[in-house]
């Protein structure tokens, strides 16, 4: 497997753009939520809850969740918990709800339509949404059928636009196939900051500070410009190749 998987992830995540920012902002705030009550069963039917359930669906539909696609999915959780009054119980929480639904494929249709019916007088958060899960399904390069499948049955539980599902989808595969990320040994330790006799908990510590800082997810990517997104994918794709170059060499 080709581990594009982390540029795909952050790439879905970058690639979020948030046209209506000032009533996302008002619903996702810590302000909005100061009064929010973090149990499982409060979470778990949230409009977040909901949206980590199909995150879960979609990472595992290719039969198994990447320890780096793991990872990421972590920092997700981090910067959302934040917004609650509790963030440790919050992440707890999360990762409960990923853990299970990522196991789970029978009620795929019903979350779907829960969030879709949440969603359905807010078209652009709802097609944020669906950015997310479109491009997460390219997290190993390419989409499979059960993929494809799983994709292409939230969006009719969302009522989403054919030709904008399309459209999202054309646009993150062309943006897959232009990135051009270096590619020697050199060049991944300038892009990651790192001497070559670094030893590998130096370079992963480099690393991770750098996909945070490439990483404004679904909550700090507020109000980003779409150049701003696509210029942050391209070096996140620069930075996980990076690494990956790196850790074939080290071991």
């Amino acid at each position: 497997m080709s581990n594009i998987i982390l540029f795909a992830l952050l790439g879905a995540v970058f690639y979020y753009i948030f046209k209506s920012y000032g009533r996302y902002t008002a619903q996702y705030s810590q302000k909005a939520f100061k009064d929010f009550s973090v149990s499982y069963e409060s979470l778990k039917d949230s409009d977040l809850g909901l949206f980590v359930a199909l995150v879960a669906k979609v990472a595992k539909a290719d039969g198994h969740v990447d320890a780096l696609e793991a990872q990421l999915v972590g920092i997700m959780f981090d910067d959302i918990a934040k917004i609650f009054p509790e963030p440790k119980k919050t992440k707890e929480l999360l990762k409960r709800i990923f853990n299970e639904e990522k196991e789970r494929l029978d009620n795929t249709t019903q979350i779907a339509h829960a969030l879709g019916h949440a969603l359905k007088n807010d078209q652009a958060q709802q097609e944020q949404f669906m950015q997310f899960l479109i491009q997460l399904a390219f997290a190993d390069g390419e989409v499979t059928k059960s993929e494809e499948n799983i994709l292409a049955l939230i969006a009719e539980a969302f009522e989403f636009d054919p030709a904008k599902y399309h459209a999202i989808f054309d646009q993150f595969e062309t943006m897959m196939k232009n990135g051009h990320p270096k590619n020697t040994l050199d060049d991944a330790y300038k892009t990651l900051g790192v001497k070559r006799d670094d030893d590998m908990n130096t370079i992963k510590k480099a690393y991770r500070k750098l996909v945070r800082q490439y990483h404004p997810d679904i909550i700090k990517s507020q109000g980003k410009s779409e150049d701003y997104i696509k210029e942050a994918t391209v070096k996140t794709q620069e930075i996980n190749q990076a690494y990956e170059t790196i850790k074939k060499v080290k071991g």
